[in-house]
């Protein structure tokens, strides 16, 4: 593992579709066993370091949440090579504080989805990852620095709520989730947080707070118009966030000895002579170091 070399794939939300500075690019469909990804993988170089980038619900935005299938989008990054993965993602506030515009480093899910498949293994092949701590602390460090000297009103920390969509929230919904103590909400992260456990991967969440849901007495309920009104002004935060996290991620000497890189160890449960071959073969990138 340590002769390997680190590459970040970016994984874009709402409103970020691709990622400016970089060169040599180009669009490539990569095939998986589980199916379509939301889009063509871009591939390119910034700041001489290759990088990966997926929009999550494809160019144009034709994915609804609940219709991604994050399986193949976590395999293929895999496949071609992707250790570390930054997501970039739109949320509502649950929290005064945490105002439309800032950026958030996540550090806690709870997952509310209900009509996804998340994982990776399944009848014939199975395993339990640990979740406990279900981001990489390493790429938290590299997103915060990244954000402090791009100058970005960034927060360290905070549980962001996944529900499933696609409509917002109910008044009763959201002081239930603020009565929970989580900071953010949206539709995305789950289970590709998990799925990227599962996978190997080092995954890290940047939360763009683009409106304050429906609790919030002084602001209009949630809108499609507001949220892409916030996303197009932090774009370019975004664009800089990325292009400063990028080359200290990619030297990080640390990476490919992170314990992310280790989450299959001792989490695959069926027997050797037991395991399904056609569910091996599919999971040959995904799980490949402990099954081959």
């Amino acid at each position: 593992m340590s002769n390997r070399k680190t590459m970040l794939g970016i994984i874009g939300g709402s409103g970020v579709y691709d990622i400016d500075g970089l060169i040599n690019t180009h669009w490539e469909k990569i095939e998986s066993p589980f199916g379509e990804t939301s889009d063509e993988l871009l591939f390119g170089e910034l700041n001489g370091q290759k990088m990966v980038f997926l929009p999550r619900h494809s160019r144009g935005h034709l994915i609804p949440p609940s219709e991604i299938n994050f399986k193949a989008n976590i395999d293929v990054l895999k496949r071609v090579g992707v250790t570390d993965v930054i997501s970039v993602s739109a949320v509502g506030s649950l929290k005064k504080e945490l105002k439309p515009g800032m950026f958030v480093i996540i550090d806690q899910f709870i997952d509310r989805t209900f009509a996804r498949n998340k994982s990776f293994f399944e009848t014939g092949l199975v395993a339990h990852v640990s979740m406990a701590h279900p981001v990489c602390s390493r790429l938290g460090n590299h997103l915060e620095l990244a954000a402090k000297n791009s100058d970005i009103e960034v927060v360290r920390g905070g549980t962001y709520l996944v529900m499933e969509g696609p409509q917002f929230s109910s008044v009763a919904e959201s002081e239930l989730y603020r009565s929970w103590n989580c900071d953010v909400i949206g539709m995305t992260n789950m289970p590709e947080a998990k799925l990227a456990r599962e996978a190997e991967m080092c995954y890290a969440t940047v939360a763009m707070v683009t409106d304050y849901d429906c609790w919030h007495s002084d602001h209009d309920n949630v809108t499609v118009d507001a949220i892409i009104k916030v996303l197009l002004a932090n774009a370019d935060n975004a664009r800089s966030l990325v292009k400063n996290v990028a080359p200290n991620v990619n030297t990080d000497r640390y990476g490919m000895t992170c314990t992310c890189k280790t989450a299959l160890d001792n989490a695959i449960i069926t027997s050797p002579e037991a395991r399904d071959k056609k569910m091996l073969e599919k999971l040959s990138a995904v799980a490949g170091r402990v099954l081959n």
